[in-house]
């Protein structure tokens, strides 16, 4: 159970996803509607233009609006963790000012993908980016996805640093969770990056989760983490049982693609992607209606929009 000083980026955090018209282009009013949604049923934070918001398709004028928008919207109700990461330091830098400007509260990071840094080189690229920008920094590490994993040893370093203040840990390896836990300061955010994985977290000594199943299900991922949080496991399991095959069903093809159709579904957004995220296919949206039907979710978001 978490038990540090911590930050305003506790609980759950919603990875927003990205609304856009039939048209392609950023559909501002969808994306309003989705933040007041959050804000009304109680989300701890938000967190525009991460990887689930399809950032790497955003132009730098369209990722500064969509934090902007979610700024104006959150109206100081929460705080705002905005997505700032990337292959190129200098690129990331020049980004995460311009969010800081823009309002934001605090920048999720990812580690720089394809290239493969090692761990000096992380340890700088972060340190970097801490020295340029005053804001929190939560550390971003999804090996899975960019090919690199912030070693346990590189992260106490970089916690060393006043401000990255925590990490998104989706490595999927619980035993580097338990190690990771143990080997940061008191206070520093342990997050987990996987929805599933955010009960054993916490119980490890986590404080939170950066969902993608809160896009759908604020209200109960919120509830849900807020009762382990609190240490009411058994509570928290309740509505982890009701709700993992949302979560499984989410990862039935490539993030966001099932989330977003799912939504669609649920009456909150069109079902419209950048390249190269396409629709699901067929077979996966089949299985994704079911879970929808099984759980009761479009009933549940009836006349949203």
């Amino acid at each position: 159970m978490f038990t540090g000083s911590g930050t305003a980026f506790t609980g759950c955090g919603t990875a927003m996803v990205t609304p856009f018209t039939g048209n392609g282009s950023l559909d501002e009013t969808t994306l309003r509607s989705l933040v007041r949604r959050q804000i009304e049923q109680g989300i701890d934070f938000l967190v525009p233009c991460g990887t689930t918001g399809e950032s790497p398709t955003l132009t730098r004028e369209e990722h500064l609006r969509v934090v902007g928008i979610t700024v104006e919207e959150a109206k100081g109700r929460v705080k705002v963790l905005a997505g700032a990461g990337g292959y190129n330091t200098h690129e990331v830098i020049e980004l995460a000012r311009e969010c800081a400007s823009a309002g934001a509260d605090g920048v999720l990071s990812v580690t720089p993908y394809y290239n493969k840094p090692t761990q000096e080189g992380l340890y700088q690229h972060y340190k970097a980016i801490a020295e340029a920008v005053k804001l929190p920094i939560i550390v971003y590490n999804v090996q899975g996805r960019t090919g690199v994993n912030v070693e346990t040893a590189t992260l106490a370093r970089l916690a060393q640093i006043e401000n990255i203040v925590g990490v998104k840990e989706a490595s999927g390896n619980i035993s580097q969770m338990a190690e990771v836990v143990t080997r940061v300061p008191e206070g520093f955010n342990v997050l987990s990056g996987d929805d599933a994985i955010t009960i054993p977290l916490i119980a490890l000594g986590g404080c939170g989760v950066i969902s993608v199943v809160s896009n759908q299900i604020p209200r109960e991922m919120t509830e849900m983490t807020r009762r382990a949080n609190q240490g009411d496991f058994a509570g928290a399991r309740e509505l982890q049982k009701r709700f993992l095959p949302l979560f499984q069903v989410n990862f039935v093809e490539s993030n966001p693609g099932p989330v977003k159709w799912a939504m669609h579904r649920m009456g909150l957004l069109e079902p419209v992607y950048r390249l190269p995220m396409v629709p699901p296919g067929e077979a996966s949206r089949q299985k994704i209606e079911m879970v929808l039907e099984t759980v009761g979710l479009p009933e549940m978001t009836a006349g949203v929009r």
